[in-house]
């Protein structure tokens, strides 16, 4: 049944246990039946001033549900005070408990509520799951990680799209509620970054400052998470245990927040109920953080089976959860994965899938690989010992990220910056035959640096002799952390060592044709932070000093690419 008309009620208070009341908006169908509730909690500022159900809820209540829309403690019109997700503790947890029991118990609500949202909507979702609000049945959290640090690399800081955020993303409203100077709209503060002040921050030394450029109520976590990068403060690792309901998530190959897919394995294996461990689902497809759903990404056409509605998949899963519709739901595969290339979809029990062979592919050249047109190669044969590659990291003039003004991570066409010599190149000859790339592929490689810290950065590329070269996932090392984030070994200069790289999530099918090819450099600036390459703490120090890089590739060197491969079928 599709409901035509709507009631909106904005600005509800929801008083929770402490006595704090956060805003809330209801939008539901304009009947005296009781419907299924489904809660978003954002801190972002929930729709306001309109008087009519926004165009991404109004599916929702056409087809049958309450959606209850918050302001979650401290943030816009909700009273309390904020407590960002670098701190262990926010009182989230308990307002979300509360805030599903409170809609559970309202006149037009039949009990049943699910939740749903992505990246901090859905961090909100797995802090409130873990407590077990009785009336709580299924949600939808997508594209979140399983922890803080997954957001990052081991000890590297993702400095462009975090500061952005941080700084026109979290902060207006803090100065807007303390009556500090300074942007106090998120609209306005966004112009003015992308306008104005973009190179002011993202260049911005050391980072170790930047809480002093932050208004209080932010400034103080995010300086001491500058202090203990390596603190784990969410835990959800520990939390699937606690969980009872079943989360449809969403990921996209190019999400910098595709660390949500590990939530399913976690799920798999430690939720609390049966229910929550055999129907927890996962979908992934070509997409990035902000275009689930979308065939096109920037530049890049994925073909009309890319196409997902996420909005229906969405709907389709509460239909079961909160309404017993009988529509499959339960025989679905755990995982539905998009495969980039063959425009085919798959299904596989787990992520990442069980691969039907290994292949290594070993690094070989004469010595020139630091140029597009050099012998870099790619080959199963074992290299016979040519000369090693070198190439200098300059942090100073880092190789450039590409991305569009908005600093999410895109799929990119790597031939832009084929005019430097800071990037080694390795590449097959044209496949004779279509490869199937599946799961994370990882690097070794033997190198050499005469700093005592620097990077190394391996990228995976689907090479088109007509077209682009696109990039397909990547990975990086920073030397100290090689071993462990909580521990430091710094580099011996000159002294080759072996790193160990493992490489973003894919599905990739390499065409007839296509090579297959590995670009190995020491920067992506801003996407991630300079290494300065001193040895020192790179988040407090301003100097910056060029590295002298080599790779090498011999028989006892064997510096390669290993990769999943599922046959055709």
């Amino acid at each position: 049944m599709v409901f035509l008309g709507s009631v909106v009620e904005e600005n509800v208070d929801v008083q929770v246990r402490d006595g704090t009341v956060l805003s809330t908006n209801i939008y539901r169908p304009d009947s005296r039946e009781r419907f299924p509730g489904i809660l978003m909690r954002t801190p972002y500022g929930k729709p306001s001033g309109s008087g009519s159900v926004p165009a991404g809820f109004e599916r929702y209540v056409r087809s049958g549900y309450v959606v209850a829309v918050q302001d979650t403690r401290g943030r816009h019109k909700s009273g309390g005070e904020y407590v960002p997700f670098y701190a262990g503790e926010t009182g989230d947890a308990e307002d979300g408990y509360d805030s599903v029991e409170w809609l559970a118990s309202q006149p037009y609500c039949n009990g049943r509520i699910g939740t749903m949202g992505a990246s901090y909507c859905a961090w909100m979702q797995w802090m409130l799951a873990r407590l077990r609000p009785p009336h709580l049945v299924a949600m939808c959290a997508y594209s979140i990680p399983v922890e803080l640090t997954d957001l990052d690399y081991p000890g590297a800081f993702r400095a462009g799209r975090r500061v952005k955020w941080l700084v026109s993303t979290m902060s207006p409203d803090i100065r807007r509620r303390r009556e500090l100077p300074g942007p106090r709209d998120m609209r306005e503060a966004r112009r003015i970054w992308e306008e104005v002040e973009a190179g002011k921050w993202l260049y911005f030394m050391p980072w170790s400052k930047l809480p002093e450029h932050l208004p209080a109520g932010l400034a103080e976590y995010v300086g001491k998470w500058l202090k203990e990068p390596a603190s784990r403060p969410w835990r959800f690792s520990e939390a699937h245990r606690e969980i009872e309901v079943p989360n449809l998530d969403f990921s996209g190959w190019f999400d910098h927040c595709c660390g949500t897919m590990d939530h399913l394995s976690g799920m798999q294996e430690n939720a609390r109920t049966e229910v929550a461990r055999e129907q927890t689902k996962l979908v992934i497809g070509p997409w990035n953080h902000v275009m689930p759903g979308q065939r096109k990404i920037g530049n890049f056409d994925f073909g009309p089976e890319a196409s997902l509605d996420v909005t229906g998949a969405i709907i389709r899963w509460f239909d079961y959860w909160l309404k017993g519709l009988e529509n499959g739901t339960p025989e679905e595969p755990p995982v539905r994965y998009f495969v980039m290339g063959s425009g085919r979809w798959r299904s596989s029990g787990s992520w990442p899938p069980a691969v039907d062979e290994e292949i290594e592919f070993f690094i070989d050249s004469e010595g020139n690989a630091a140029s597009a047109v050099g012998s870099g190669t790619l080959n199963q044969a074992i290299p016979g010992g040519g000369p090693c590659d070198c190439y200098r990291y300059d942090p100073k003039d880092p190789v450039p990220t590409l991305w569009t003004q908005a600093l999410f991570t895109m799929p990119q066409d790597r031939r832009e910056l084929e005019y430097r010599s800071d990037i080694l190149y390795y590449r097959t000859p044209p496949l004779d035959e279509a490869l199937e790339v599946v799961g994370h592929p990882r690097t070794v490689l033997y190198a050499s640096s005469s700093a005592k810290d620097t990077d190394f950065f391996a990228r995976l590329v689907d090479e088109d002799p007509d077209g682009p070269a696109m990039e397909v996932c990547y990975g990086m090392v920073r030397a100290r952390h090689r071993i462990s984030l909580e521990r430091t070994d710094l580099l011996e200069p000159g002294e080759i060592t072996e790193f160990r790289i493992r490489l973003g999530p894919i599905a990739c099918n390499f065409q007839q044709g296509h090579s297959i090819r590995l670009e190995v450099t020491s920067s992506d600036f801003p996407n991630f932070d300079r290494n300065h390459n001193t040895g020192g703490n790179d988040l407090f120090e301003s100097r910056l000093v060029v590295a002298e890089q080599r790779v090498f590739h011999t028989e006892n060197e064997r510096s390669r690419l290993i990769v999943g491969v599922k046959r055709q079928g």
